[in-house]
């Protein structure tokens, strides 16, 4: 596939990624074919997707999969599930050590192609708030989310899986019981 090639190979933010509190390179993650029929659609790499070079191999995945009932050997079936974020690549840390926001040249460098090549999905996980504004045009998670009902059953906003939104999944407990379920028969109508 010349497009994963050339994404893999891409450097643009190479400077900027050198100028961070990480001082990393370049590292696109690329996992996507043109079969999938469901798409997660998240915001960037984590340092440990970087050191893998696979994507959601953190707790935050482990939350994923298990929002979606689906275990690794569905989640990491590229033929089944794309996983493209708004960035490829880890954006890295300021100094006081906090995920910076992805790079914006890396969506309107790559989105396009990419959505492009995937005319098979049918459902669409829109992680975090990056993705949400990108493909709904919307304002805040808390809002976008609990609009859910708006998008489904093609589109869910979730918020991003981190241990550091625990807090917000116990203030809006309607996540666990009506979301979550409607999402899991989703994905399970998704991959038939």
């Amino acid at each position: 596939m010349t497009l994963e090639r050339d994404i893999q190979s891409c450097r643009h933010c190479a400077d900027r990624f050198a100028a961070t509190h990480s001082g990393h390179g370049p590292r696109p993650v690329v996992w996507f074919q043109p079969s999938a029929r469901i798409l997660i659609a998240g915001q960037a790499p984590g340092a440990r997707v970087h050191d893998s070079g696979k994507p959601f191999t953190d707790p935050s995945g482990d939350r994923l999969r298990a929002w979606m009932g689906v275990g690794e050997d569905v989640f990491y079936d590229k033929s089944r599930l794309a996983i493209v974020p708004m960035a490829f690549c880890f954006p890295g840390y300021n100094a006081q050590g906090s995920d910076l926001p992805p790079p914006p040249i890396c969506a309107r460098s790559w989105r396009a192609r990419v959505m492009a090549q995937l005319r098979d999905v049918r459902l669409t996980l829109l992680v975090g708030g990056h993705a949400q504004k990108w493909h709904l045009k919307s304002g805040s998670v808390t809002e976008t989310v609990m609009q859910w009902r708006d998008h489904a059953p093609r589109v869910f906003p979730l918020p991003h899986p981190s241990w550091r939104n625990t807090g917000w999944i116990k203030k809006n407990p309607w996540f666990e019981a009506a979301l979550l379920p409607a999402l899991r028969g989703a994905v399970t109508e998704a991959l038939r």
